[in-house]
């Protein structure tokens, strides 16, 4: 054996190089390297038999064969059987192929059948020499997911190997026997190499139960390895933050409103999880204007009237600055020392920010990324706000818990989190959500507009500025992108100044200095502006309850949770509240599908729950950076049973059968195991 190979068997490094790119570095990674789709070789159609659209395979002789080069060159041969002739067209071939096709030679052509000009054709099928000596195949031929480089053949012959070894079962046969699933080394060698009686459209669907098992297989692993984590967590030995009801209490009173049932609930759930003496890890979420950020507040103030300090951290330097100013009058005034740290702060701003924050003098630290990436310590950090934290990857928060010692974290996010999802890939944090909105939210009316109404869209941003109120228009690029062709916010900014002479429109967008960015921001908050044309940089954070009319350009290019959330920037104050969405035609199906959840949805959990069904999860997590294994298998709409049981087995697992939980996740994890631990 090539000892350098991973497998048990003799692969060479450049092979094993291009095995890796696919995710294949043992032989369960083969074993569990199914089919993309499969093919039915197993039987022969007569060619009088055949239908355009359908695909089937031939076997038939050569009449003749030839290179056409109208109306551009091509290799044609035209093939027949005892009942019909069919046409065959390569468009890429080599001279060898004209050799290869001699009257008289016997051929089988598997491929899609067209109707053409002359006929019925296949067009580049895929075709072996044979004749009624040669046997058909007996099981359905599997494709694979591939790389550059690595032909199917190959593959299956990897596959092959790797499956010459028995299969053993992680999972208990009475476990399987309560779960009507089938037996594991079964249902694997069934999805590799299926008989003939499986039909395509059953196996396609993964309706077939070799594919419900190994869905809930997967769920499993996914289960056990997050439930590992929380309970790794909880083993875990921090400072209790036990309510003193000082400032939380004094903190409420400010407050010009009363909180909701849900932000109170929430606040209690975050309450009892921070006098606990392992570290919290929950998420918040809420739709856009919940009231996230007061609840938020409450948990600081809890860490540090038990003496410890708190860091609150946003991604975005806009949306940090508006946090610290909202959130540090109100906490002054009750004696709580706060502070912002920027990137773009002169050097000697943020270094006696730093300074101060380790020697204990700041209670509460606002800021983006630079709260993690300078060398600046924390005196006694109890708790870590990170807001809208999709937007951070695993390895910034974790390097943001670095600066204490396990401290508590609060995670929040305006971008609902769908029940599967929840349950699936965030299953080692508790979820509080705050389902309701505050009273007075006034409803935003959205409509679809056509890019050739843009005048009728001028005409009635005027109307609404002119009438005492404030307006966006985003544009979703800042510089001219010939791949794109999407108008830039200067051309826009520049259009609408010569256009509307008789507003004040301002411009932001991320490549501002931040001090220009911040100046004219609040002159938009001032109503020193009424028309800001901005990127999307207003996507989160911003809160001008004026501001009652948004226009979206080139809608159609924008993801559900990014529009909602740009949407969410009106309906704040009480005017009348709309948002306008224009969009260029033609559209794709992808859009169409978009702007119509968007324009027929207003409750953020049922979009998001639409955007995963049209993105899936790893989009929908955003840059897979969450660090956790995407599904290869199951599918959170379509086995939701699938897996409540998976979290129900996880449990009992772990309770009594630890060396189960053990094998199951090594076989489907492997070494990325550790990375839902994070």
């Amino acid at each position: 054996m090539n000892t350098a190979s991973p497998f048990s068997f003799p692969v060479s490094p450049a092979l094993a190089a291009k095995l890796a790119r696919l995710g294949l570095a043992r032989d369960t990674d083969l074993v569990l390297h199914l089919p993309l789709r499969w093919e039915d070789e197993t039987r022969l159609t007569p060619i009088r038999d055949l239908l355009p659209g359908q695909t089937a395979q031939v076997q038939a002789v050569v009449r003749e064969a030839s290179v056409a080069y109208r109306p551009r060159r091509m290799l044609t041969v035209a093939v027949a059987d005892a009942g019909g002739v069919l046409g065959i067209r390569f468009l890429n071939f080599y001279p060898s192929h004209l050799k290869l096709f001699q009257p008289g030679e016997s051929f089988r052509f598997s491929g899609e059948v067209r109707g053409g000009f002359l006929g019925l054709e296949m067009v580049h099928p895929r075709f072996v020499k044979a004749d009624d000596a040669t046997p058909l195949p007996t099981q359905l031929t599997p494709v694979y997911p591939t790389t550059a480089g690595l032909g199917q053949a190959t593959l299956r012959k990897l596959v092959a190997r790797a499956l010459a070894a028995p299969i053993t079962d992680t999972l208990p046969a009475e476990w399987l026997a309560e779960l009507g699933l089938p037996e594991l080394e079964a249902s694997i060698r069934l999805l590799h190499q299926p008989p003939p009686d499986c039909t395509l459209a059953e196996l396609e669907s993964r309706q077939h139960p070799a594919w419900q098992r190994l869905a809930f297989d997967e769920l499993l692993a996914q289960q056990l390895s997050l439930a590992t984590a929380r309970r790794q967590r909880q083993r875990l030995c921090t400072a209790p933050l036990p309510a003193q009801q000082q400032l939380t209490t004094a903190f409420i009173h400010t407050l010009p409103f009363a909180l909701t049932a849900a932000q109170a609930r929430t606040w209690q759930e975050i309450s009892a999880d921070l006098a606990q003496p392992h570290p919290t890890r929950r998420l918040l979420q809420g739709d856009v204007g919940s009231g996230k950020t007061v609840v938020a507040a409450l948990a600081c103030l809890q860490a540090i009237e038990n003496g410890f300090q708190a860091a609150f951290m946003a991604p975005t330097e806009i949306l940090a600055e508006q946090h610290y100013r909202k959130l540090a009058p109100v906490l002054s005034a009750l004696g709580v020392r706060c502070a912002w740290v920027s990137g773009s702060q002169r050097k000697s701003e943020r270094t006696a920010a730093w300074q101060a924050i380790a020697a204990g003098g700041i209670d509460l630290a606002f800021g983006t990324h630079a709260l993690f990436q300078e060398a600046g310590g924390f005196a006694r950090l109890g708790l870590a706000v990170v807001d809208e934290q999709h937007r951070f990857g695993v390895g910034q928060r974790l390097a943001l818990m670095q600066k204490g010692t396990e401290p508590h974290q609060l995670m929040m996010s305006a971008t609902p989190i769908p029940r599967t999802l929840a349950m699936s890939f965030f299953a080692d944090l508790d979820v509080s959500v705050i389902d309701e909105l505050p009273p007075g939210r006034t409803p935003i009316v959205t409509k679809l507009v056509s890019s050739a109404r843009r005048d009728d869209v001028l005409a009635r941003v005027t109307a609404a500025c002119l009438g005492g109120g404030q307006a966006y228009w985003v544009c979703p690029l800042i510089e001219e992108s010939e791949k794109l062709q999407l108008q830039t916010a200067q051309d826009t900014y520049s259009s609408l100044v010569e256009q509307l002479p008789d507003l004040r429109i301002g411009l932001v967008h991320g490549r501002l200095k931040p001090d220009e960015k911040q100046a004219v921001m609040a002159a938009f908050q001032a109503h020193e502006i009424d028309l800001l044309v901005a990127t999307t940089v207003i996507e989160v954070g911003v809160d001008v309850p004026n501001a009652a009319l948004m226009v979206i350009e080139h809608a159609e290019r924008m993801g559900l949770a990014q529009l909602h959330q740009l949407r969410g920037r009106v309906g704040r104050g009480s005017r009348e509240s709309v948002c306008v969405l224009l969009y260029q035609t033609p559209v794709s199906e992808l859009a169409r599908a978009r702007l119509k959840v968007i324009f027929e949805l207003t409750d953020g959990f049922e979009i998001a729950r639409q955007d995963l069904l049209l993105r899936g999860p790893g989009e929908f997590l955003g840059s897979r950076q969450s660090g956790l294994p995407m599904l290869r298998f199951a599918d959170l709409e379509r086995d939701v049973a699938l897996l409540e049981r998976a979290r129900d087995y996880a449990q009992r697992c772990l309770k009594a059968h630890t060396g189960i939980a053990v094998r199951h996740v090594e076989r489907w994890l492997g070494n990325r195991a550790g990375l839902s631990q994070t």
